[in-house]
């Protein structure tokens, strides 16, 4: 009877442990090369009735060979279409800050959704022409970044010096999204959603021989976040939004 008891207290451990074990086991390692990777962001939501094909060009991007290498995709929902009826569960009030900063700075001329931006820009240019091919490659510097155990460390080594106080910035993507919408424009429809930013981070740097450096000991980067699937991480100066360079990459 004791033996019996044993084994199945070990078996029991076992399955605790397989799955109380954090997705980030493994170190994370992504970088960039030096060219500029395009960092596309998508601003949407679940209450416009204009979103849905744009939500449904950007999931086609995850199977594309040059996905993480040459560009990076996001979505940002909005909130200022939850007093339609229907309350996006992805919005955040600072996703739609973030898009009206773009136009405080000129970078866009109205604030509305689907807004598409490739590296900070507006890209009206998308609704007639979704083509990627065409995007202009410039060497910028390369970024790396590693988590491991809650810890992360990043460094970017520009190719020219940018005096300027830069950002880390770490958005954790969530992928394989259906939600079903009983209100408002989107009342009765499934949407399905990739490259979801279920949450974003943002850490101020170190500058050490013209090269920026990021060690955080203690992150709030949540990993287990529902869909949790990948990971953008970009640099940008401290007072504009505008991505100077990217990597990503698929959690494991």
């Amino acid at each position: 009877m004791g033996i019996i008891v044993k084994m199945k207290l070990t078996a029991c451990i076992a399955i605790f442990t397989f799955f109380t074990c954090p997705l980030m086991a493994a170190p994370l390692l992504i970088s960039s090369s030096v060219q500029q990777t395009v960092l596309i962001e998508l601003y949407t939501s679940e209450g416009c009735h204009s979103c849905p094909p744009a939500d449904k060009w950007l999931s086609k991007l995850k199977f594309d060979k040059q996905l993480w290498k040459q560009y990076i995709p996001i979505a940002f929902h909005v909130d200022y279409w939850n007093y339609l009826g229907w309350r996006d569960p992805f919005s955040r009030a600072e996703y739609s800050q973030r898009q009206r900063l773009y136009a405080t700075l000129g970078h866009t001329k109205t604030v509305y959704t689907p807004g598409l931006f490739k590296n900070g820009r507006e890209w009206r240019v998308w609704f007639r022409n979704r083509s990627l091919k065409k995007t202009p490659v410039h060497e910028i510097g390369v970024l790396k970044a590693s988590i491991n155990n809650g810890e992360l460390r990043a460094s970017f080594e520009p190719v020219r010096n940018t005096a300027a106080t830069l950002l880390l910035n770490v958005a954790v993507l969530g992928f394989d999204i259906t939600t079903e919408v009983t209100n408002g424009e989107n009342e009765g429809k499934n949407l399905e959603h990739d490259f979801v930013v279920l949450s974003l981070e943002n850490y101020n740097s170190q500058v050490q021989n013209d090269n920026y450096q990021w060690h955080v000991t203690d992150t709030s980067i949540n990993f287990q976040l529902l869909h949790a699937k990948g990971i953008a991480v970009w640099v940008s100066r401290e007072d504009d939004p505008t991505p100077i360079q990217a990597t990503g990459g698929w959690l494991k």
